[in-house]
């Protein structure tokens, strides 16, 4: 899809700010409100929008501890990768999980309230499906940059 600068700057305005109001947001393109509505529907059925959201801060929340869990497997078949994928994507405390090309072969971001609770986390995730050949851990001490804002 080929964006121009009005759909550029209607984006990063959305990234900022979704709540804005569509007759913010159409002055702030120079357009009127018809034509910036009919560029956010088209942009939402082309899933470039792909969600509206409300972003918690998880300090307010009681969610202090930020883990990053890589994980080793022996067993690279269809069926483990299927299994493994969809058991870590229903753990609620899993924010984010890739597969990984180099020495792990899966990373998750995970956001707990302690050490305890992360700990309870990892039993869940050795104990839930075997072919886990190794699992390492680090843990954030201090977040120096946070966006979901993509550089467009």
């Amino acid at each position: 899809m080929k964006l121009d600068k009005t759909d550029r700057t209607l984006l990063s305005l959305l990234q900022k700010d979704s709540t804005i109001s569509l007759n913010e947001l159409a002055d702030k393109v120079n357009l009127t409100t018809t034509p910036c509505w009919k560029r956010l529907k088209r942009l939402e059925d082309e899933g470039v929008i792909s969600k509206r959201v409300a972003l918690l801060n998880p300090e307010k929340l009681g969610l202090l501890f930020t883990a990053f869990v890589l994980v080793k497997t022996s067993d690279h078949s269809h069926e483990w990768y299927s299994r493994f994928a969809d058991t870590v994507s229903d753990f609620p405390e899993v924010m984010e999980f890739y597969r990984m090309a180099g020495e792990y072969d899966y990373m998750m971001k995970v956001q707990v309230e302690d050490m305890k609770r992360f700990d309870e986390f990892y039993k869940k995730l050795v104990n839930s499906i075997d072919g886990i050949s190794n699992v390492t851990s680090t843990f954030a001490m201090e977040s120096l940059k946070y966006t979901t804002a993509l550089p467009i």
